[in-house]
């Protein structure tokens, strides 16, 4: 009875359609076969009951919700007493949980318990896969059946057609004849074969597993056969993470060889997995990787094992007379509770070159750094502990470049009340450091800041600040910083910073600060435009001395780039071991357009003077700086961005004097219709001039000059046909760095690249290196890379059979 009652419900549905439809003509003669259906199944109840077959089974289907009735319409209702079938024709649609099934034509075959559809045939099962067919029979709990001429459409465009198919035991589908594919139908020739596909024999679909096989199968590209394989299995396009070989990799170059790698991925748990990627050189030993992924509840880490016994190189490593050369790499970050978390970022290695040899890492790098850290943001107030080691990758790097800071403590306290009117803040900082060359260091900072801002009533803004800050330090072994021995060290070099005899002990400095702001803003709109002019004015008061600060080893401060960003810091030095003394003035301009649209353009120009006191940066270490004379270089700062994708942002400096062009300093991007191109061109004036270098300054400091140009680019010369370049060159001594030129093809399930690179870097086993590069990327079965050496490839040591 209740089977009956689904169908005259889905007829009851369906009659409003129908009536509207035929004018009201079948209404009636419907009513009557429903209701004869009621009767008819009604006498049969008992025997449903028990074989639990028909309608009533497919409502206790266990994939389908229960509750769940099936909805039948159809232009025709047909039922056949003897044969024990409904026959529903015309437009006819089902509807059952989350299936949907459309054909001309279904037959129910209640011996049978199946349901045949035929002509136009297409349902859409629980995952929004589509599956088209000429005929199509399902048991009538839509679990098992069969299909013929089937075409199978997923969500993401994968398609699988087939003479014919048949699913079994609710989950393992088997297709006769048939092709796999993920690209994309082309819409101006449906006809045409798809970039890639795979034909095969027999394709089986094992749901349970999420896995693909396929037997005596051909791979098609562009419709030509390729290569034929009597088997082959991958995850099938739903699966995100399964265990099983990843794409080999091929290489060669003069200094590993060949070179194959094999990668095998552990899908251990839907929260860790490992790979395992073993690398076989020809020169240099087999590499051994290892990369473990772990997500737990509050955070999650990863650890890179690599290692390798370089017994075919000796001659070459430098691996200090140990055969075993390898690496650690870990990361990880977890959360203690909203605001706090901590975490790591290790790099362990056994010698300078390991990583940068074996390709593992960018030959660009020059040091490494580790930390551990703990911090956290609550409020406005911020937390920070970090654990740092530093070592240098260049051979010709001095002792002190490694260092280690364990650790180094910052506390940052607003108070949320305002005090006079104004923001009230506390900042310190805590330090122990110890340097390979024997010096170690220990200081606590402590400083308060106060700032108000003011506006009167025609627009002008008055910001009083004002800074107190104490510092203590204590030194052991702090050692002599020399030029080039003690018969080079005067009184002059003395006051000018070079040497200093420093003794163990505490040193005390403190600072008091008092300034004021002024900025008057002019704003006006022309057109789409707003225009604002700002003229800025800056006055800061100090003592005019600290003692001599060259007394504190320099840690953190001896990098400063004097530009527009930093022309109204209350300070400019870039750390805290070296402190501004005496009165100083910064003036300067700005003037932004803002448009309607979206883009803006600004522009900065400034100075600063030195008025009275010591001026700290008339010191070797920062002639170059552009603030070592009482007038400071000129700075000026021109940003752009436009909503069509363009964004420029140059940064200048010019003396003072001469207004000749000291420091450059160019970054724009371009992303606008075919093109997408970045470029950044650095002029950097020399630290000290090149007659106060020494031999024990040589590798401290830098005197030349550089400059600098690196460019990344891509053409689109199609809509698949890519251009692609890069080149990173030195001007200053005429130097290619690296460049490269390639191609790209790509479409929305092929990638294919085909890259010509050049490395000119040479550093101890680190030669020049000219490489052509080979990657393709199938979607859904993964990606293979080839790269070999294109010099060792032309060469006569044996390996022009790459050539062949």
């Amino acid at each position: 009875m209740r089977a009956a009652l689904i169908i005259l419900q889905a007829m009851r549905r369906a009659l409003p359609g129908l009536g509207a439809y035929y004018g009201g003509r079948l209404a009636a003669p419907l009513l009557l076969l429903a209701a004869t259906l009621c009767t008819l199944l009604a006498s049969h109840e008992r025997a449903l009951a028990q074989a639990q077959t028909g309608l009533e089974q497919i409502v206790q289907a266990p994939d389908v919700n229960s509750s769940d009735p099936m909805l039948l319409q159809a232009d025709e209702l047909v039922y056949e007493n003897n044969n024990a079938r409904v026959t529903a024709k015309g437009n006819v649609e089902v509807y059952y949980g989350d299936y949907t099934l459309l054909a001309d034509r279904i037959v129910y075959d209640r011996n049978a318990n199946t349901l045949a559809a035929e002509g136009n045939v297409r349902m859409k099962d629980p995952d929004g896969a589509i599956i088209t067919a000429n005929e199509l029979t399902l048991t009538d709990d839509f679990r098992d059946g069969f299909v013929d001429a089937l075409k199978f459409v997923s969500q993401d465009d994968t398609r699988i057609s087939a003479q014919s198919a048949s699913r079994e035991a609710g989950n393992v589908t088997v297709f006769e004849k048939g092709m796999f594919t993920p690209c994309k139908v082309c819409r101006e020739n449906p006809e045409k074969a798809p970039t890639w596909r795979i034909r095969a024999g027999k394709i089986t679909h094992k749901r349970d597993q999420a896995k693909i096989t396929f037997n005596d199968a051909v791979f098609d590209f562009f419709g030509v056969p390729v290569i034929w394989f009597p088997y082959f299995e991958t995850a099938d396009p739903t699966v995100k993470r399964k265990s099983g070989f990843m794409f080999p990799s091929y290489t060669h170059s003069n200094e590993l060889g060949s070179t194959i790698q094999v990668p095998y991925y552990f899908a251990l748990s839907n929260h860790y997995d490992f790979t395992f990627a073993p690398m076989w050189t020809e020169k240099a030993g087999t590499l051994l990787l290892g990369d473990w992924r772990q997500r737990t509840a509050s955070g999650g880490f990863n650890v890179q094992l690599a290692g390798v016994f370089d017994n075919v190189n000796d001659e070459t490593s430098p691996a200090d007379g140990d055969d075993f050369r390898g690496s650690i790499k870990t990361r990880g970050r977890f959360a203690l509770d909203p605001y706090y978390s901590w975490g790591w970022d290790v790099l362990l290695e056994s010698d300078e070159t390991f990583r940068r040899f074996y390709n593992l890492d960018s030959r660009l790098r020059t040091d490494r750094v580790s930390q551990v850290y703990l911090e956290g943001l609550r409020g406005r107030n911020y937390f920070s502990t970090r654990f740092y080691n530093t070592q240098s990758l260049l051979f010709t790097d001095e002792e002190f470049s490694e260092s280690v800071v364990y650790p180094i403590i910052d506390y940052d306290y607003i108070v949320d009340t305002p005090v006079i009117g104004g923001e009230l803040s506390f900042n310190s900082n805590t330090m122990v450091f110890s340097s390979a060359d024997g010096t170690d260091s220990n200081r606590f900072i402590v400083e308060a800041n106060w700032r108000r801002q003011l506006t009167d009533g025609i627009g002008q803004v008055f910001t009083p600040f004002g800074r107190m800050r104490g510092d203590v330090y204590s030194l052991d072994n702090p050692g002599v910083l020399e030029l080039g021995g003690t018969e080079d060290i005067t009184n002059a070099n003395l006051e000018n910073g070079l040497a200093s005899n420093r003794d163990n002990g505490t040193i005390w400095r403190g600072n008091a600060v008092a300034g004021l702001e002024y900025r008057y803003p002019f704003v006006s709109t022309t057109g789409n435009i707003t225009h604002t002019l700002e003229p800025i004015g800056q006055i800061i008061a100090r003592p005019g001395s600290v003692g001599d600060q060259q007394e504190i080893p320099n840690e953190d401060a001896l990098s400063l780039v004097f530009d527009d960003t930093i022309l109204f810091d209350i300070d400019k030095f870039s750390g805290y071991d070296r402190i501004e003394t005496g009165t100083r003035a910064n003036v300067g301009f700005g003037y932004t357009a803002q448009m309607m649209r979206g883009g803006y353009a600004r522009a900065v120009v400034g100075q600063s003077y030195q008025i009275a006191g010591e001026n700290e940066f008339d010191n070797i270490f920062y002639q170059s700086s552009g603030l070592a004379t009482s007038n400071s270089d000129y700075v000026t700062g021109l940003y752009v961005q436009t909503v069509a994708g363009f964004a420029l942002t140059g940064q200048a400096r010019f003396d003072q004097e001469s207004f000749d062009m000291v420091r450059t300093d160019l970054g724009t991007s371009l992303n606008y219709g075919p093109v997408q191109a970045s470029a950044n061109y650095a002029r950097v004036p020399g630290v000290i001039e090149a007659s106060d270098i020494t031999p024990n300054l040589t590798n401290v400091v830098n005197a030349d000059d550089s400059e600098e140009i690196l460019f990344a680019g891509a053409l689109a010369i199609t809509d698949k046909w890519w251009l692609l370049g890069n080149l990173r060159y030195d001007i200053s001594s005429s130097q290619t760095i690296t460049d490269g030129v390639g191609l790209r093809w790509q479409d929305d399930c092929f990638r294919l690249d085909a890259t010509y690179q050049r490395s000119f870097i040479r550093d101890q086993d680190i030669e020049p290196d000219e490489r052509f590069l080979f990657s393709f990327a199938l979607k859904h079965l993964g990606s293979y890379k080839y790269a070999a050496d294109l010099g060792a490839l032309g060469s006569d040591d044996g390996n022009s059979e790459f050539l062949q």
